[in-house]
């Protein structure tokens, strides 16, 4: 493969995306706005629009050679070596019901990898920054934290979280059971938050499915850049064609008895 391009560029475009995005998002939190449901009966707001315009305005200006795929406006522009994955508000059920665990989600993609990503959560103003190649930066406003997985070789000492039990779905409700089962402890909800929190060494493991690109691109790299491992469920790299299960190891010993936990009962 190719040496990995210079993200310097597309980095400061991301940071004033996610700057962009606090400034369309915070004013709205706690504001009784009007809530919509979409095809798929999952929420959207006046303030995941407004923030997914004024980061595709952005990047199209910036880079108008680049193509962008958002959770509210679909894919534009023409897919080449690098696309952009928006999530204006992970977590919108948070957000609507008052609780700051949302996040605005940014990433690139280069030659179908994530390389750049980043989690924002406007209100605590926390930041994580995952470049390909470079260590996570954690940035906050208020709250403590410093980045790097946690050391936890067995499955049996380890934090399991998923943010709803209702993505769970057959098959995945009893694969998932069994690592549960296998984990010292579950806890639920945090939606992109809770991948943030393993990247500072506060979560172990992360099972979740019935996920699209825009809910775990910018993932990626910040969980993989303060030293943990993101797959599908059997183990295979993250593309934009996966079938939608995410497993985060904060600790890489763990990935293979997380798999071997979640494999399917012959």
């Amino acid at each position: 493969m190719s040496p990995l391009p210079d993200l310097a560029i597309c980095l400061q475009t991301a940071l004033a995306c996610a700057d962009a995005a606090r400034h369309a998002v915070t004013p709205h939190f706690r504001s009784g706005l009007t809530v919509d449901d979409k095809s798929d009966e999952s929420p959207v707001t006046r303030a995941d629009r407004e923030a997914e315009t004024a980061m595709r305005s952005m990047i199209a200006q910036t880079h108008p050679d680049h193509a962008i795929l958002g959770e509210e406006f679909g894919l534009s522009g023409i897919e080449g070596e690098f696309v952009w994955v928006l999530d204006p508000i992970d977590g919108t059920r948070a957000f609507i019901t008052g609780r700051p665990s949302f996040a605005t989600l940014i990433a690139l993609f280069w030659r179908g990898k994530p390389v750049l990503g980043i989690i924002d959560q406007p209100l605590t103003r926390e930041r994580w920054i995952g470049v390909e190649g470079e260590t996570t930066r954690f940035e906050s406003g208020m709250l403590p934290g410093i980045v790097g997985t946690r050391s936890c070789p067995e499955l049996s000492a380890a934090e399991l979280s998923c943010t709803s039990p209702d993505m769970l779905i057959p098959p995945f409700d009893a694969r998932f059971a069994a690592l549960k089962a296998a984990t010292r402890r579950t806890s639920w909800g945090g939606d992109a938050y809770g991948y943030g929190l393993l990247a500072l060494g506060q979560i172990d493991v992360i099972a979740e499915c019935t996920m699209k690109p825009w809910d775990w691109a910018a993932l990626v790299p910040v969980v993989t850049g303060a030293g943990g491992v993101m797959t599908d469920w059997q183990g295979a790299p993250l593309t934009l064609e996966s079938d939608g299960t995410v497993l985060a190891c904060g600790d890489k010993v763990l990935l293979s008895q997380a798999i071997a936990s979640l494999r399917p009962s012959p």
